[in-house]
């Protein structure tokens, strides 16, 4: 019998990292989910004998007696498609509201921290930098210190610790967009955890030599008080690295976790054409609904070879279409889809 070793997974909500079993069923699809079915052997206590652990994707689980992992993936019988595309839409829209709720909520002090996943060119950025604007708009008026940032780009741990002074007081939020740095240096990481505690004080310390910190009279050791919200592309759950998952797992428990759930091109061209018929997408275009749609229905017809399927995207193609109303279909096909 074949031997596996379920990298990453859970059975019952229970996690199952790095545990072997005799395999009964390779790894399969169904209506919940992806699984693999295999013999409990007295892992789960007064658990039947076989089991299916649940797993995100093939990649977590492992052979171990020397057999070659099957590239095929098997798919459980007449599992219906149950979803519509309204359905759809309006989880889409749920998982969007949920994130402009919860920014209010952050930058009105009363959560501490949120990480909001999701494939990029999604619209992921734009609510929130919407709210923020909002709780900066007083700031901006009476001329004093904002009270928000967004942070877009690289970060080093000493510039992480600077910013976090910077931003420490009870009624500010710092946002980091696409910062992934952060989220993949050890010490960048450490020092989230301080600022994330769940203890009543949260005191960050940099115990290194920095003339950086003197330079701008930062003391090297404060109280943060204020609210953090990272936007990233990153899957928290399906990093390989089982050292830089337990640290993300660890600075996840500290935090709010919104996985925006578009990771099928369904899901993404669903997006897509909500974000058109809410009048925000084509909102700096004057075409009249017949042109979004057939813009909408180029993406789903070449949706295998776009580059991407984003907000992005489409906007890209909207130029080409407003530069040459005859010739913006070609134009497209050579600039934005791969080479077939």
């Amino acid at each position: 019998m074949s031997a596996i070793r379920v990298v990453n997974g859970t059975y019952r909500n229970r996690p199952v990292r790095n545990q072997e079993f005799v395999l009964v069923s390779g790894f399969q699809t169904g209506a919940k989910g992806n699984f693999v079915t295999v013999k409990n052997g007295g892992a789960f206590p007064n658990c039947p004998d076989t089991i299916r652990i649940s797993v995100d994707n093939i990649s977590d689980i492992e052979y171990t007696n020397g057999m070659t992992q099957p590239n095929t993936i098997h798919f459980e019988k007449s599992v219906p498609v149950t979803e519509s595309d309204e359905d759809a839409m309006t989880r889409i829209r749920e998982r969007f509201d949920i994130l402009t709720e919860m920014t209010k909520a952050a930058t009105a002090g009363d959560i501490r921290a949120m990480i909001v996943s999701g494939p990029p060119g999604v619209g992921k950025s734009f609510g929130v930098e919407q709210e923020i604007e909002k709780a900066c708009l007083f700031d901006k008026i009476s001329g004093k210190k904002l009270r928000a940032e967004v942070v877009k780009g690289s970060a080093t741990p000493i510039g992480l610790f600077q910013t976090l002074y910077k931003y420490s007081d009870a009624n500010c939020v710092l946002v980091f967009d696409d910062c992934d740095s952060i989220l993949l240096d050890d010490v960048a990481l450490n020092l989230l955890k301080g600022a994330l505690d769940s203890g009543k004080k949260r005191t960050i310390s940099w115990l290194s030599e920095s003339s950086a910190l003197r330079r701008e009279g930062i003391p090297d050791r404060f109280e943060f008080k204020g609210s953090v919200i990272f936007i990233t592309n990153l899957k928290f759950d399906q990093m390989k690295s089982q050292k830089l998952r337990d640290h993300l797992d660890a600075l996840q428990s500290r935090c709010h976790y919104l996985d925006l759930t578009l990771d099928s091109q369904r899901d993404k061209l669903l997006r897509i054409k909500q974000i058109a018929k809410d009048g925000v997408l084509f909102a700096d275009y004057d075409f009249d609904e017949a042109v979004q749609d057939d813009i909408i229905d180029f993406m789903h017809t070449n949706k295998d070879r776009l580059r991407e399927l984003s907000l992005r995207m489409a906007l890209k193609i909207a130029d080409l279409r407003k530069m040459s109303v005859l010739n913006w279909k070609r134009l497209a096909e050579t600039t934005c889809m791969k080479s077939a």
